[in-house]
């Protein structure tokens, strides 16, 4: 699927839409995305913060999408587990980028080469406009190569 199309689906699928998710920026070639969550009187929390859930919401599919994307379809990529650690309360518009390095796809792909099931931890932070650390996360993603009935 094009990025712009993806990009698109993601702005109008109803969990995003409705809790302000807004997917900013996604390359074409799936080597870096932007996503904003902006802070709306139907998704702040009772001490008028982000709500959590909104902030772990808004990583969820990324990693694993952008691994998928720019390892083919010879591969299968799922996410495994996930951490999130609450650093100060979010208010107003806050952001988390994902850049994902050559050096790490080639990484993955040489060590699932042989069919061996590949864990990986990806690393993000939730910033405010102030660049201050809202949320730490990590996303751990699994990679294996398909066998050759699953390829076809």
């Amino acid at each position: 699927m094009k990025a712009s199309r993806l990009r698109l689906f993601f702005n109008l699928w109803p969990p995003f839409l409705f809790s302000g998710v807004h997917v900013t920026e996604l390359s074409d070639d799936y080597r870096y995305a932007r996503v904003e969550l902006r802070m709306r009187w139907y998704n702040r929390n009772y001490v008028k913060t982000h709500f959590g859930g909104s902030l772990f919401a808004m990583t969820d599919p990324f990693w694993m999408i952008m691994v998928m994307q720019r390892l083919g379809p010879a591969y299968l990529v799922w996410d495994q587990a996930a951490e999130i650690r609450f650093e100060k309360p979010g208010r107003g518009t806050v952001a988390v980028e994902f850049r994902l390095d050559d050096a790490v796809v080639d990484q993955l792909r040489a060590a699932a080469e042989d069919g061996s099931k590949v864990l990986h931890w990806f690393d993000m932070a939730v910033m405010d406009t102030q660049g201050d650390v809202v949320a730490s996360l990590r996303k751990q993603v699994y990679v294996r190569r398909k066998r050759p009935a699953q390829a076809a």
